[in-house]
C-alpha cells in the first residue's frame, strides 16, 4: 500500500491541488439512471465544504451549473469532474451517465479513475442495467464500493439491496455500516448488536487477509483487534477483491463522512493502479512508466467539449510527468492503429477519426467545477485537470513530450450501431454542417460520420435514440446548424437472373467526323460475390482490337450507373461476340457508348433482380432471453447460424440478417432486453431480395 499521508491540497475557496500522486484519489461514480449519482456527488461536496447546503460554491455556482439545456444534458449524459479535499487528500469525483446510450462517457470515466463508487437505489435494487454496469467495472478490474442511496424512499429496503447485490456480484459484497436513525453504525468498530452481520463481515475480511493465521485464531475464539481488521479490509478494497457496502442519505448527509473516510483510507492512489499500455507513434513498445511527477509526460484526453465562446476544452488524466501552462506537447491520435479491423469500421478516414500527430502549445490549466474553471500552476502525475486551447486534440488522444512522443492504447470504444441519415435544413448551412460534424467526432469517439459513396447520404452513426437526440441538439445549440432526419437508404445491387443478349448501336452522322460503333454482347449471371468478367470472343476483326477495351469501359460505366432500379450491377460475365466499325467514324467514345447501350438492351429483355446487403450479427444475451432473441431475428428474415455459452449466464447467438431489417436493432434489442443484451454486426455479402420486400421499398421510396 502506498503512503497515504499528504499535505492538505489548496486553501478555503481555492482549487484543490495535489503535489504528489499519493495525495490523489480518482473516483468514478457509476450507477443506472435514477440511482442518485449526481445527488450523491453534491452531498459529498457539501460534506467536504465545497458546496453549501443550498448547493452553491463560494462563486455562487452549482456542480452542474450550465444553461438550461446544457444543465439537463450534462447531469444525465456527460462525464462531470467534481474535485474536493478531505483529510489532506484531493478526491476527483467523476460523475458518469447511467443511460446505456452513453457507455462511451462511462468508459472514459473508468479510464480516468482508479476506483469506483457503485451507486444502487434502495427502492430499485439490482436490475439488468445495474448488472451491465457492474460488468463494465469488472472488465477493467476496477476496485469499487457499493453505495446504497434513496434510503428515505417509501419502498427503500437496504437489507434487500444487500442480498440482491451479493446474489448478483458475489459474496465479497458485504455491508460495513448499518443505518440507525440519523447515524451509521460500523460493523467492525461499532457495538455488537448486529452479531450476524458483524460475523459475516469479519469472516469475509479474514478470508481476504494476507495473514494466513488469522482465520485459525478467529475460529479458535480469539478476539481479533478491530484496527487490524480495518487495515485488512482497506487492503482488500484497494486490491479490488472486496466490495464494502455503505448506506448514504444524500438529503441529510448521513453517511457522507464515513464514505469520504473510506475513499481516502481504502481506495487505491494512482501509484497503486496499473498504467495503460504505452507505445511509440510507430507502434513499437514504449518505455516502462511509473506514476511519477518527474517522469516523461504521458497524459490522455478523456473528454472534449467545444464552446462557441471559449473554444475547445480538454479534460485530461495525467499518468506520468507534470503538466504546466503554456508548455508545448505532442498530440497523438492513433485510434485507427489500434482498432482499424474492428467490425463496423469505427475509426479511419471515413469515420472522421484519422490518425494524427502534431505539436501544440497548451493553454491555461484549471480544475473545473460546474462552469467555473479554477486556475492551477501545475498538475502532477495521477491528477485530472482541464486544459484550454488544444485545438487539434480529440477524446482518446495522448499528450506527451515533444522530443519523445508516446501513445497510450485507447480504452475500448463502443461501436455506434444506430444509423441516422441527416441533411442541413438550409442549403447555406451545408458547410457549417460538415464543420459541426467534425467537432462532434472530436468530442465523442462513439460517433461515426459516413458520407456514403452510393446513396450520397450523410449518415451519423450513434449509440441509440437518446445519443442521437443529444448530438442533434449540440449541432443546433453549439454550432448553429439545424438538420433534418431523412429516410435511410440501404445500398442495393442489381444482377441478371438469367442469360441475356444485347445489341448496342451508336451511329450518328453530321458534318465532319460522325460516330459509328456497333457491338453485340451476351450476359451470363455469375455466383454471388464473383464480381465481373469481360470476355472477348470477337473473330475476324469485326471490332478492332484497340476498341475492345472501350466496349468493356462502357459496360463497366453502365454497371456502375445501374439498369432497372439504378443500383450498381454485380456478378455477371459479359462476352463480346460481334460488332461493326467504320474506318473514319469509329472512336473510343463511340464504342463506350455502344457497350453501355448493349448492356441496357440485355437488361430490358431479361429478368434482373435486386441484391440486398446481409450482415453477420452476434448477439450477447442473457440465457433466459435466448429464445426471444432468436424468434425476433427470424422475424427479421434472419437465419440463426449457431449459439454458444458465453459465461456469466449469457449466450452468444450468431445469425445472418438483411441490413434493411436491423437499421433500428440497437433500439429494439435494448428495449426488449431491458439493456441486458448487446450486439455487433459485420457486412457479409449481398443476396437476392424477395420481390415483396423490393416492392415495399419501392413504394416507400
Amino acid at each position: 500500500m502506498a503512503n497515504r499521508q499528504a499535505a492538505p491540497p489548496g486553501g478555503k475557496g481555492a482549487a484543490p491541488v495535489a503535489d504528489r500522486p499519493e495525495a490523489v484519489r480518482n473516483v468514478v461514480v457509476v450507477g443506472p439512471a435514477g440511482s442518485g449519482k449526481t445527488t450523491l456527488v453534491e452531498a459529498l461536496l457539501v460534506s467536504a465544504g465545497v458546496l453549501n447546503r443550498a448547493g452553491t460554491t463560494a462563486e455562487g455556482t452549482t456542480v452542474s451549473d450550465f444553461d438550461e439545456s446544457e444543465h439537463r444534458q450534462q447531469r444525465s449524459v456527460g462525464l462531470v469532474l467534481a474535485p474536493l479535499a478531505h483529510a489532506g487528500v484531493k478526491v476527483n469525483l467523476l460523475d458518469t451517465p447511467g443511460y446505456a446510450d452513453f457507455v462511451g462517457e462511462l468508459r472514459a470515466g473508468l479510464r480516468a479513475a482508479d476506483c469506483a463508487l457503485f451507486v444502487v437505489a434502495a427502492n430499485e435494487g439490482v436490475d439488468a442495467p445495474t448488472r451491465v454496469l457492474w460488468r463494465e467495472c469488472a472488465e477493467v478490474s476496477m476496485p469499487r464500493a457499493v453505495v446504497v442511496t434513496k434510503l428515505d424512499h417509501a419502498r427503500a429496503d437496504y437489507d434487500r439491496v444487500v442480498r440482491e447485490a451479493q446474489e448478483a456480484f458475489g459474496d465479497r459484497v458485504l455491508p460495513v455500516y448499518l443505518r440507525e436513525a440519523d447515524r451509521l453504525v460500523g460493523l467492525i468498530t461499532g457495538d455488537h448488536e448486529h452479531d450476524e452481520q458483524r460475523a459475516a463481515l469479519i469472516e469475509g475480511v479474514i478470508e481476504e487477509s494476507e495473514d494466513e493465521t488469522l482465520m485459525e485464531r478467529y475460529v479458535g475464539g480469539e478476539e481479533i483487534d478491530p484496527q487490524l481488521l480495518v487495515r485488512d479490509l482497506e487492503r482488500a478494497v484497494a486490491r479490488g477483491s472486496f466490495h464494502p457496502v455503505l448506506p448514504v442519505d444524500s438529503g441529510t448527509g448521513v453517511g457522507t463522512q464515513e464514505l469520504l473516510r473510506l475513499v481516502v483510507d481504502a481506495f487505491p492512489s494512482p501509484l497503486e493502479h496499473p498504467l495503460p499500455q504505452v507505445f511509440t507513434p510507430a507502434g513499437s513498445a514504449g518505455p516502462v512508466l511509473t506514476c511519477s511527477p518527474d517522469g516523461p509526460l504521458v497524459a490522455e484526453v478523456v473528454k472534449t467539449t467545444t464552446d462557441p465562446y471559449v473554444g475547445r476544452v480538454s479534460l485530461v488524466r495525467v499518468f506520468s510527468g507534470t503538466v504546466r501552462p503554456d508548455a508545448s506537447v505532442h498530440v497523438s491520435g492513433h485510434l485507427g492503429a489500434f482498432y482499424a479491423e474492428r467490425a463496423g469500421h469505427l475509426v479511419g478516414e471515413a469515420g472522421g477519426h484519422p490518425d494524427h500527430d502534431e505539436d501544440e502549445r497548451i493553454g491555461a490549466l484549471s480544475v473545473p467545477l460546474g462552469r467555473v474553471q479554477r486556475p492551477v500552476d501545475q498538475v502532477v502525475a495521477g491528477d485530472v485537470c482541464a486544459i484550454g486551447r488544444l485545438s487539434r486534440a480529440e477524446t482518446g488522444d495522448t499528450l506527451s513530450d515533444v522530443d519523445a512522443p508516446l501513445v497510450l492504447k485507447p480504452w475500448d470504444m463502443p461501436e455506434p450501431l444506430l444509423p441516422l441519415a441527416v441533411e442541413a435544413r438550409a442549403k447555406a448551412d451545408e458547410d457549417k454542417l460538415g464543420i459541426g460534424l467534425q467537432r462532434l467526432v472530436a468530442e465523442d469517439p462513439t460517433v461515426r460520420v459516413e458520407h456514403h459513396p452510393e446513396t450520397h447520404q450523410i449518415i451519423l452513426w450513434t449509440m441509440g435514440e437518446a445519443h442521437a437526440d443529444v448530438l442533434l441538439d449540440r449541432l443546433a445549440r453549439r454550432h448553429g446548424v439545424e438538420v433534418d432526419q431523412v429516410e435511410l437508404r440501404v445500398p442495393l445491387r442489381e444482377t441478371f437472373a438469367a442469360p441475356a443478349s444485347g445489341h448496342g448501336r451508336h451511329v450518328k452522322q453530321s458534318g465532319g467526323h460522325g460516330q459509328f460503333a456497333v457491338c453485340d454482347i451476351e450476359v451470363e449471371p455469375l455466383p454471388q460475390g464473383a464480381g465481373f468478367e469481360f470476355v472477348d470472343k470477337v473473330v475476324g476483326g469485326a471490332v478492332p482490337r484497340q476498341f475492345i477495351p472501350s466496349v468493356e469501359k462502357g459496360v463497366r460505366a453502365q454497371m456502375q450507373r445501374g439498369l432497372v432500379a439504378g443500383h450498381p450491377v454485380v456478378d455477371i460475365r459479359v462476352v463480346l461476340v460481334d460488332g461493326k466499325s467504320h474506318s473514319v467514324d469509329s472512336s473510343d467514345m463511340a464504342f463506350q457508348t455502344a457497350g453501355a447501350l448493349a448492356l441496357r438492351e440485355a437488361a430490358a429483355s431479361a429478368r434482373t433482380c435486386l441484391l440486398e446487403p446481409v450482415d453477420e450479427v452476434e448477439v450477447l444475451v442473457p440465457d433466459d432471453l435466448v429464445g426471444a432473441v432468436m424468434s425476433d431475428l427470424s422475424g427479421r428474415r434472419g437465419r440463426v447460424t449457431g449459439s454458444e455459452p458465453a459465461g456469466e449466464g449469457r449466450t452468444l447467438v450468431r445469425a445472418e440478417v438483411p441490413e434493411v431489417e436491423i437499421t433500428r436493432y440497437a433500439v429494439d434489442l435494448r428495449a426488449s432486453s431491458h439493456g441486458a443484451a448487446t450486439f455487433t454486426r459485420r457486412f457479409a455479402r449481398h443476396e437476392p431480395m424477395p420481390e415483396t420486400v423490393a416492392q415495399r421499398l419501392a413504394a416507400t421510396g
